[in-house]
């Protein structure tokens, strides 16, 4: 971690008075459930948690396999992966799918009850017969054995993050599908030596998506922001209860 972070910050914090729409991204969704204290210092008072390290592997991971979808995009043509997994669908080349793709701006939605733009930027969209949209997401990973399903806690946001793509594409009036599907590149260990190269094996996992929580939970956020008690910490949030212990040490 850079000996130069500072947690504090002024600028991007929520003003229960201003009447500008302030923008909450899907991470921070998923920051407020896992802990309603951490996202308050964060949005309302400028104190974030300490940066996770960047995974540059997994970045370069997406962005290969953007290129390879766009390569069959460009023809309308099915991915093998596709068609190994009985999907019938294609890589869709919408118009907005580039800005759909690109952080900080994403797909956005101005949900006017509560004032907030809900952005969250997706890896790829597929179509299928009925004209249904399918949002797809890429992760990658090295574990030793095979991912056929998403079986972990952890990977409870991940469902999350999908469902938000879904309410988002949904409110952008477009027609979506339930069925959402997770491209999970699994690198491998078990070759001879390595030559300057990583091998992946590829699975496609679908998964069935449930947005109908993501309204009342956008609510419950602006609800949070809008009062000026500090919301009790998660018992389960390692930042807090790493705070709490160092706070019992210095007394």
């Amino acid at each position: 971690m850079s000996q130069y972070y500072n947690p504090k910050r002024t600028r991007n914090l929520y003003d229960p008075n201003s009447s500008e729409p302030f923008k909450v991204s899907r991470s921070k969704i998923d920051l407020y459930i896992n802990c309603p204290r951490c996202f308050y210092l964060d949005r309302r008072l400028g104190i974030g948690r300490p940066p996770g390290f960047p995974f540059a592997l997994n970045s370069a991971v997406d962005a290969l396999l953007k290129k390879e979808f766009d390569l069959l995009r460009q023809d309308g043509k099915a991915h093998p992966l596709m068609k190994k997994y009985g999907v019938d669908a294609i890589p869709i080349a919408h118009e907005q799918l580039n800005q759909w793709r690109e952080n900080f701006k994403g797909v956005q939605y101005l949900h006017k009850p509560t004032n907030f733009i809900i952005t969250g930027a997706i890896d790829d969209l597929w179509q299928n017969p009925a004209g249904e949209y399918i949002v797809v997401d890429y992760k990658a990973t090295s574990k030793n054995e095979e991912i056929t399903e998403l079986n972990k806690d952890w990977q409870n946001s991940y469902k999350r993050q999908m469902e938000v793509y879904q309410w988002l594409l949904r409110r952008n009036e477009l027609k979506v599908s339930n069925t959402g599907y997770f491209v999970y590149c699994n690198g491998r260990t078990d070759i001879d030596k390595f030559d300057g190269k990583l091998e992946f094996d590829l699975t496609l996992i679908a998964y069935e998506g449930d947005d109908n929580w993501v309204e009342d939970k956008i609510k419950e956020i602006h609800a949070c922001l809008q009062q000026d008690q500090i919301p009790s910490a998660d018992k389960d949030c390692d930042y807090c209860n790493y705070r709490n212990a160092v706070s019992e040490i210095m007394e």
